[in-house]
């Protein structure tokens, strides 16, 4: 029986869940599943591009979790494609392989002063409150102001983090260093600003309820940008999700804080709707001071138009959460403009000639974009798998395609890589850490220790 062996870079959610469906596909061989990954830990933005204090979304990890704990699958910490391995290796040791790399850059934004000194893209900032280990462990919060750009999830985490008292975020697993960042925050005042009206927003209903459930802070949302037009009002009536959303915001419109008319709490959260960036002033030092924007209405078609109305908020810092981008990867094609791996369902393109490149498949956001909710890569990754299996005739013939074989490769190159295991290590580890303070778990945020513990 021919057996395939596979590849997997990325131990996301879209990686393991790629791996699972061809494990328990109808299939004509046997399967051997490698998984690399250049963080130490899985789970990918599971465990460093979800807020911590969201502990149902987190609730996935279970479920990823008893994928690989079924033992069918290895993994492999630690191990930066491109450096530790390239694509060469996997052609010399597998049969195929697919990409789940994700997307973790922030888009770009185009406009004046954006490069000001405080002026940060919000996956920059998730990755800190989430304890990445590869950013920064420092983080100034020295605004009373400051201001989150888009209406998406990812802007209410940041917003919700922003206001939400360090305290009050003690139960979850914050790494000790961003819990110390945040209770030294000076940060009052909150403002969400999004291009589109509050019927056409992108987060879900419980991020927005979240918002409304915070400590001290009062919810300021202004009557202006309530007065629907009839599109906005088929879609509160047609669509339930919507329909929840407005009925949340309009019981806000009630609350003492609404309209800024000046509220008990400490601190203030404001949602704009109908509002375009167009520029970042700058103070004398070369700080973020102010944004500028415009007031935006309806253009009849589904999209929005400005008003020619400018407006101006005082703010010391601003974060850009208006989308993710993904990396290229060396020597795999990749879409420059989209932040993608060229591909038909899967199935990766040369980026030139759009002719298939046998062997290689992509999965997940580096296949179709950062959108979609983590439950959306699993229908993303069966059709990819789909592909793989029916494609049996083009995969590649590995000269060593043995299980020692990447073992012995990477301690060749002398790379501490962490597998099953390690990750057991590290996770009862930050577990333990918590356990005598009611937390948790407390994560562990330095690479080099998180490395120490897995390997034991």
């Amino acid at each position: 029986m021919t057996k395939l062996r596979l590849a997997i870079v990325g131990a996301g959610p879209a990686g393991i869940y790629a791996a699972d469906i061809l494990l328990k596909t109808e299939r004509s061989f046997d399967v051997s599943i490698d998984l690399f990954e250049q963080l130490p830990a899985p789970y990918g933005l599971v465990r460093y591009g979800v807020a911590p204090d969201h502990p149902r979304i987190k609730g996935v990890i279970n479920a990823l979790r008893d994928v690989l704990d079924r033992g069918d699958i290895r993994i492999f910490g630690n191990v930066r494609f491109g450096e530790d391995i390239t694509l060469a290796d996997l052609k010399k040791h597998y049969n195929a392989v697919i990409f789940a790399t994700g997307a973790i850059r922030d888009t770009t934004l185009d406009i004046p002063g954006v490069d000001a000194e405080g002026s940060f893209g919000a996956a920059d900032f998730v990755s800190w409150f989430d304890g990445h280990p590869d950013v920064p462990r420092d983080w100034t919060l020295d605004a009373e102001s400051v201001a989150v750009l888009g209406n998406g999830n990812v802007a209410l985490d940041v917003a919700r983090i922003l206001a939400k008292h360090a305290e009050d975020l003690l139960p979850t697993e914050i790494p000790d260093n961003v819990h110390a960042g945040l209770e030294a925050s000076k940060v009052t005042d909150v403002h969400v600003f999004g291009r589109r009206g509050p019927a056409q927003v992108k987060f879900t209903p419980l991020e927005l309820r979240e918002l409304g459930e915070l400590r001290d802070v009062d919810m300021v949302v202004y009557d202006e940008d309530f007065d629907y037009d009839e599109a906005s009002k088929a879609a509160v009536a047609s669509n339930k999700q919507v329909k929840v959303i407005d009925r949340v915001l309009q019981q806000w419109r009630t609350r003492p804080g609404a309209n800024n008319a000046g509220g008990e709490a400490s601190r203030r959260l404001h949602l704009h709707f109908w509002s375009r960036p167009l520029e970042i002033k700058k103070d004398a030092d070369g700080r973020v001071a102010a944004i500028v924007y415009e007031r935006t209405q309806p253009d009849g078609s589904g999209g929005v138009q400005g008003t020619g109305e400018m407006r101006e908020v005082a703010i010391g810092q601003l974060y850009r959460a208006i989308g993710y981008f993904g990396s290229p990867l060396k020597d795999v094609p990749f879409d420059k403009k989209h932040g993608v791996i060229p591909n038909h369902e899967g199935q990766v393109l040369a980026k030139d000639s759009n002719e298939r490149v046998p062997g290689v498949y992509a999965t997940g956001w580096i296949k179709r974009g950062p959108v979609g909710l983590i439950g959306h890569t699993k229908s993303d990754a069966m059709e990819t798998v789909q592909h793989l299996v029916n494609d049996q005739g083009s995969w590649w013939h590995p000269e060593d395609p043995s299980e020692e074989a990447i073992p012995e490769l990477l301690a060749s190159r002398n790379v501490a890589w962490t597998d099953l295991d390690g990750w057991h290590r590290l996770d009862q580890h930050e577990i333990a850490l918590g356990a005598p303070h009611d937390r948790a778990r407390i994560k562990v945020v330095a690479r080099d220790e998180m490395v120490r513990i897995s390997r034991d």
